[in-house]
């Protein structure tokens, strides 16, 4: 369907060559609906400022209409009228609005403010007249605080034209080169496009396993309780005297071997846990392979190790010694991470820290501390196999006392009895054991948790700190921005050695230049670290376009592309919504196939709850400066050169300023 040469296609298309995309989560653009006009005054001073007039004049206007007028709200509405908009675009009703404002000039209380509001109208005034005297209102002009004179200058920029610009175009530039790369530009975009981080997460302790073995505990120990008994009550009736000292010697070697045994037994049971865990882990791996996300998660671990390697190692040479440790870091995050919507690049920071944190412990002596901390001393597990030998020792004098002095009967008694208590020992042992060692481990991993999610939360809130202190401001963005078109303008004057009084009208269409990241506050336009800049310069001969790719993080600049057409040549403009993709700029020329310039990429499923779709599409095109490009260009193909009489300030009522 074709409406005012606007395309609806629903064409499932894909947006591709993103790199990285955040919305920031700020309520700078938003206001309650039954916020106050002065609220709604100050939100929309901001869309002017952060580039975005259309929602400026909504949020003015509002406030006007409910009573909050002055010189102040005036100017800044007369801005939002004028902002990125020719003169012959406005509407009649626009027209009769701002003639009926200048009217009430003189009713407000003198002040700098109305005086600004004053030079605003009278180079409007200007147009109307085809040799305007300029002098006397520059003059004004260039009194005005600069903060004054050059909003004028930005917000007026497609109705200042011929020798209104010439004279204040070579100050302008000096302007705009000084403010280029002010406050901090190179070391801060960077920080704009930064996705937000997640917040820290640590792997909680497994749970325990206790409760089976102490279930298992007072059956196994009554039964070896009873057999030992019945072992010591037949050596005691056949030599008491030999049976107590055998008794001391097995109580002892008991307690020797269980106070040495269990960290050693603690120390197998850990490694038989890791060695049951590794088989499921290389089980999942081919899974694991086709997981998007886990990839990303490896591949970042992979990165922030190399480039975060020790003095004394090679980047290679760290990532072969940590081989381990990232495996198993990267499974701990793409487990804690892995849900919809998140992507690697909100989980950088961790992965980082991670990597400097491993730097570090390499640097204490630290690094492998973990794998070695329940480590059993040889000492201690000598100690343990001398007490289980004597033990055993103990148990075949014990029988030899029983045997030594009691009948065939008796001795076949303490036989079993041995091996009930060998049989009923080992397994209450084992109980006993796991109940202790699954204790110990929860008791370690709910420490070792808490310790991580403390250092990781110290860490993101380091980090998240300054991101936020780095980061820059919508107008300090939009300052940057609109200083790289000003220059982009200057060069192609020069370069076609125009002046301001050989142009007609001019406009820049912005579009992101691909691969790009982008980044917007919630509420406002699209920003990106990569554009395409292309400037139609509309002259008596005809139009000369120029496109030039920028990388907005260091201001440099591509390669340049130039063509010139008459007007003639231009045969029809027409605009295609792609549902999924975003909307494309098609030209076609009479001489030359279509050219199709995609304005803006899809952005409806980032957009959040409180943001309207429309809204959000329309602060995105007039801030790529495509309402202004679509309607000069449309107009052009549909008039050709007759196009010039119909725009032409004299051919318009004239705009009076009342005293």
């Amino acid at each position: 369907m074709n409406d005012g040469g606007f395309t609806h296609n629903s064409a499932e298309d894909s947006t591709v060559g993103i790199q990285a995309e955040t919305v920031h989560n700020s309520n700078v653009y938003f206001v309650h609906p039954d916020a106050s006009p002065q609220e709604k005054y100050r939100v929309g001073v901001r869309f002017l400022a952060d580039g975005v007039p259309s929602r400026a004049r909504d949020m003015i206007s509002d406030a006007i209409a409910h009573g909050y007028d002055n010189a102040e709200v005036r100017f800044h509405w007369v801005l939002s009228m004028l902002s990125a908009r020719a003169y012959h675009e406005l509407s009649t009703e626009e027209l009769q609005r701002l003639r009926h404002a200048s009217g009430l000039v003189g009713t407000y209380a003198d002040g700098e403010w109305r005086d600004a509001l004053r030079i605003a109208f009278e180079l409007l005034a200007m147009l109307s007249t085809a040799n305007g005297e300029t002098d006397r209102v520059l003059e004004r002009l260039r009194a005005l605080s600069p903060h004054h004179r050059d909003a004028i200058l930005h917000h007026l920029d497609h109705v200042l034209t011929g020798g209104l610009k010439d004279s204040l175009w070579v100050e302008n530039r000096e302007r705009v080169e000084a403010a280029r790369f002010s406050n901090g530009r190179a070391q801060r975009v960077w920080a704009y496009f930064e996705p937000e981080p997640i917040g820290p997460r640590a792997m909680p302790p497994r749970p325990s396993t206790a409760a089976a073995a102490q279930a298992a505990l007072p059956v196994r120990v009554g039964l070896f309780v009873v057999v030992t008994a019945i072992l010591w009550v037949l050596a005691l009736v056949t030599n008491p005297a030999a049976a107590v000292v055998e008794l001391l010697v097995a109580l002892g070697a008991g307690l020797t071997a269980t106070r040495f045994g269990r960290p050693w037994w603690y120390e197998n049971h850990q490694t038989e846990v890791r060695d049951r865990e590794s088989p499921a882990q290389d089980s999942a791996e081919p899974a694991a392979a086709k997981d998007g996300f886990t990839q990303s998660v490896r591949h970042s671990f992979s990165h922030y190790f190399s480039v975060r390697a020790p003095h004394a190692f090679t980047p290679r040479a760290w990532l072969d010694h940590t081989a381990g440790i990232r495996d198993s870091l990267a499974a701990e995050i793409a487990l804690l991470y892995r849900e919809s919507r998140v992507t690697v690049d909100r989980v950088n920071w961790l992965i980082r820290y991670l990597a400097e944190d491993a730097r570090n412990r390499h640097n204490d002596g630290t690094l492998f501390d973990r794998r070695h901390q329940n480590e059993t001393p040889v000492a201690a597990k000598a100690l343990c196999v001398g007490g289980l030998v004597l033990l055993g020792l103990t148990a075949v004098a014990v029988l030899r006392t029983v045997a030594s002095g009691a009948g065939a009967a008796q001795t076949s008694l303490a036989v079993l009895a041995v091996v009930g208590a060998v049989w009923s020992g080992r397994a209450a042992a084992s109980s006993w054991l796991a109940a202790r060692a699954e204790e110990r481990r929860l008791t370690e991993e709910t420490r070792e948790y808490h310790e991580r999610l403390a250092e990781r939360q110290l860490a993101y809130r380091n980090w998240k700190s300054f991101l936020d202190a780095t980061r820059p401001s919508e107008l300090a963005m939009e300052t940057w921005l609109t200083c790289d078109k000003t220059l982009f303008v200057d060069e192609a004057l020069r370069h076609y050695q125009l002046t301001w009084r050989d142009l007609i009208t001019h406009t820049i269409l912005m579009t992101p230049a691909r691969p790009y990241k982008r980044g917007r506050v919630k509420g406002g336009p699209w920003r990106y670290s990569r554009y395409s800049f292309r400037l139609f310069l509309v002259t008596q001969d005809g139009i000369r376009e120029i496109s030039k790719e920028f990388d907005f993080t260091n201001a440099k600049r591509g390669n340049e592309q130039r063509s010139n057409y008459r007007f003639d040549a231009l045969s029809s403009v027409q605009v295609t919504e792609h549902t999924r993709a975003g909307y494309d700029l098609e030209l076609v020329l009479t001489n030359g196939p279509a050219r199709s310039i995609r304005v803006k990429d899809a952005d409806t499923h980032q957009l959040t709850p409180e943001e309207n779709p429309q809204d959000i599409a329309e602060i995105n095109l007039n801030a790529a400066g495509f309402i202004h490009t679509f309607r000069l260009l449309e107009g052009i193909a549909a008039d050709g050169k007759g196009w010039i009489e119909r725009i032409k300030p004299t051919n318009l009522p004239p705009f009076r300023v009342a005293d």
